[in-house]
């Protein structure tokens, strides 16, 4: 008989053949497995697969991971699996139901998975060693449009870093369903909505300390250069239907939909890198 308690499950990015045995092992055993459906998101006949493979998956949102009453009260008494696409301790919500098992005295066991923000640096050709803070593109709410993922990709290229940018997925940002992930046409409207924000708010932003100016001026030089700027657009990454390009940033509004996409901005690149990027430039 499985011992009750908590497991929290990396599955990946979307291949089943990608998991890890003890994956695949602790949802079998599960007597109730759940598959967070918020932050990132299967195709439909891949989570028919690994129903077919480890048993019935429920779908789960963000209210029932952030108010977890009903995975604890299971766990207290059974096996219970969450799920998680990736990693299952990328996201905080995943990390604070890890400490709420723990003060509740439920065993809580950790299986790790592939995870985009280590698989998608060596996929496109680029040191992990230069990439700086990565950030989301979000859909824009109403009138709420937010500036912070260009100050993050302008602040690293000051830095010659390069920039990982994830792909929002949730146009409500309530995190309770109609999941809608963000296509590349989406992505380059946002991100030319974000610098008409910024340009008209510049002049708020101070430069009272060295980071401060720093973000200044390196926000000045994104918005003069942003149209021209080079960035690695990656789709469904790990999966059969896996396709990487290379452009200039107004090029990729062409590109296919899918079902996840990321998107990462190049410093300047090393003669290795340069090399390992021109695979993927984009074909006219």
């Amino acid at each position: 008989m499985t011992e009750a308690g908590l497991v929290l499950i990396g599955i990946g990015m979307g291949a089943i053949d990608g998991m890890t045995v003890e994956a695949v092992q602790r949802m079998k055993n599960a007597d109730y497995r759940f598959l967070e459906a918020y932050t990132a998101r299967w195709f439909d006949e891949d989570v028919a697969r690994l129903e077919e493979l480890v048993g019935p998956v429920e779908l789960i949102m963000r209210p029932e991971v952030e108010n977890p009453e009903r995975i604890l009260s299971l766990a207290a008494k059974s096996a219970v699996a969450l799920l998680v696409i990736g990693d299952p301790l990328q996201a905080t919500t995943h990390v604070d139901l890890q400490l709420q098992a723990d003060a509740a005295a439920i065993s809580c066991h950790v299986v790790h998975g592939i995870s985009i923000t280590t698989l998608v640096t060596g996929a496109v050709g680029l040191s992990n060693y230069r990439f700086g803070r990565q950030t989301t593109l979000t859909y824009p709410y109403g009138e709420w449009i937010v500036t912070s993922p260009l100050e993050v990709i302008a602040v690293n290229r000051a830095l010659n870093m390069h920039t990982l940018v994830l792909f929002d997925l949730d146009p409500t940002g309530s995190g309770t369903g109609n999941q809608k992930p963000m296509q590349p046409r989406d992505a380059i409207n946002s991100i030319r909505l974000m610098c008409e924000k910024l340009n008209s708010t510049i002049g708020d932003m101070g430069s009272d300390d060295n980071l401060a100016a720093l973000r200044l001026e390196s926000c000045k030089k994104l918005l003069f250069e942003i149209e021209s700027i080079k960035c690695v657009l990656c789709s469904d990454m790990g999966t059969s239907r896996q396709g990487i390009n290379y452009g200039v940033l107004g090029e990729l509004i062409s590109s296919k939909e899918g079902g996840l996409h990321c998107m990462v901005i190049p410093a300047n690149e090393s003669d290795v890198e340069n090399a390992a990027l021109s695979r993927w430039a984009k074909q006219s």
